[in-house]
């Protein structure tokens, strides 16, 4: 009767049936193409993008920061914890194992109320083996593990969603300290041209050629210039920092390789819309986030019905070491053990409410991830799009002040019109020269955050610089 019993509940457990829906990935509306799409864009997003800037200073940083950003090395411990999180949860699938010993000396009273026909004082000796199997006839640790799954999955794809900010946030960082730089550079030359302009004049009121008027213009116009430098500086050594930083480093000056005029545009990486949902990480491990909460509603819901469950034990047992392994000593039993809940005031009801709640939560996070990642691109686009326009407008609007200046210092020289027409053009340029190496940068950038925003394969490819460079501790 007990085969029978056993092969039962054996066959129940291979034919019984899994609780809760299979994930079903659920519709989202995107657009069939990009509104500013860019005729000139390469499908290149599965390449080491950073690459093309052709400096090796930031190749380098980027390496670094692979192998030394504590948020990059926290996420990697991430992953390891729901490693060992899915391991334990999916071992419950399989039968339970383990031995013991024990050794014991002990003494029973002979005042009792019972006559005692033993010697009082003796010993015991015994080693078992147990064993115990729940079996997953409704599919409840099947579900779980596929939540443990999902979940590992997700600390994956946010692991790669680091990655994926931490490559651009390097690479932004860099363009936008080369970008001081020059605007630095700028500066500095107007500073050395207006001091020339400055003696000049001081020149010309000793001589009695010009009025303190515009003499005081003159300084006024070179200090405001020569102000701009500390504030420049500063934010040289606030980007540095901050680079530091993400490299995983103490703060400290940074080294330069090319200069902004010598970085190389990266190329338009090309991408579909639909294309988003298999390449941004961000989407991956919203939608891994689902697929477990969609899982844990069946768990929740297979408390309803009944567990079962074999347990068992093989063993020897005797007063006397010597004997512990002859036939009589021999001790054994098996159980099979069904657990039915009939009335627990609510809880499970509200398990499975809780449950189901997580998994609409799941699901608007998902929704909202994709239309999060269909504006960022559609921003890049456009950001690089309106950021080249800028560039190509204040290229001419540059030589054309440049024009102005010289005609407005010729005009002074000639009695036509007073310094302040020609202190106006200077300011003009100036102004103009500042703005238009800040639209560069902002044109790289953009570049880099639409990179960003299409994720691809080059995730891929930075794990691989990762994996080349990581520390011999991980």
């Amino acid at each position: 009767m007990s085969k029978v019993v056993m092969t039962a509940l054996i066959v129940l457990a291979f034919i019984g049936c899994t609780i809760g829906k299979d994930y079903r990935r659920p519709e989202v509306e995107s657009p069939k193409t990009w509104r500013f799409d860019e005729k000139d864009a390469r499908e290149i997003s599965n390449t080491t993008w950073w690459e093309q800037f052709n400096d090796p200073v930031l190749n380098d940083l980027i390496r670094t920061a692979l192998r030394e950003n504590k948020d990059l090395l926290t996420a990697s411990a991430r992953v390891e914890e729901f490693l060992g999180r899915y391991g334990a949860t999916r071992a419950d699938l399989f039968p339970q194992a383990g031995a013991g010993a024990s050794a014991g000396r002990q003494r029973v009273t002979e005042e009792g109320y019972a006559p005692v026909y033993f010697p009082p004082t003796y010993n015991t000796f015994q080693g078992a083996l147990s064993a115990s199997w729940e079996i997953d006839v409704w599919g409840k640790l099947r579900r779980a593990t596929e939540a443990a799954r999902a979940d590992l999955l997700s600390t994956e794809e946010a692991r790669r969603a680091v990655v994926l900010t931490l490559v651009t946030a390097v690479a932004n960082g860099y363009v936008s300290l080369l970008n001081l730089d020059q605007q630095l550079e700028i500066v500095r030359q107007t500073v050395k041209t207006r001091e020339e302009s400055l003696k000049l004049f001081e020149l010309r009121f000793s001589g009695g050629l010009i009025s303190e008027v515009e003499l005081s213009q003159v300084k006024s116009d070179y200090e405001q210039t020569r102000a701009t430098i500390p504030q420049i500086e500063k934010s040289i050594a606030q980007q540095e920092n901050a680079l530091n930083a993400l490299v995983g480093r103490n703060p400290g000056p940074i080294r330069r390789g090319r200069s902004m005029d010598q970085l190389v545009l990266p190329a338009v990486p090309a991408g579909l819309p639909s294309d988003l949902l298999e390449r941004r990480p961000d989407i991956r491990q919203a939608e891994q986030g689902l697929i477990a909460a969609n899982a844990r509603i069946a768990v929740a819901k297979a408390q309803y019905f009944p567990s079962i469950s074999l347990t068992g034990l093989f063993g020897v047992s005797s007063e006397d070491l010597s004997n512990l392994f002859h036939g009589a000593a021999k001790i054994w039993n098996y159980t099979g053990n069904v657990t039915v809940p009939i009335f627990t005031a609510g809880r499970i009801s509200g398990q499975v409410q809780a449950a189901e709640a997580v998994r609409r939560q799941a699901l608007y996070g998902y929704q909202q991830a994709v239309q999060t990642a269909f504006r960022e691109v559609e921003d890049a686009l456009v950001d690089q799009r309106k950021s080249r326009e800028k560039f190509e407008y204040e290229s001419r609007q540059i030589e054309a002040l440049r024009t102005y200046c010289q005609l407005a210092g010729m005009r002074y020289e000639n009695g036509y019109s007073s310094y302040l027409e020609v202190l106006d053009a200077n300011r003009n340029l100036f102004a103009a020269e500042l703005s238009h190496i800040q639209t560069k940068g902002n044109l790289f950038q953009a570049v880099v955050n639409l990179y960003k925003a299409m994720g691809g394969g080059w995730i891929v490819e930075a794990e691989k610089v990762e994996a080349k460079t990581a520390p011999s501790s991980r």
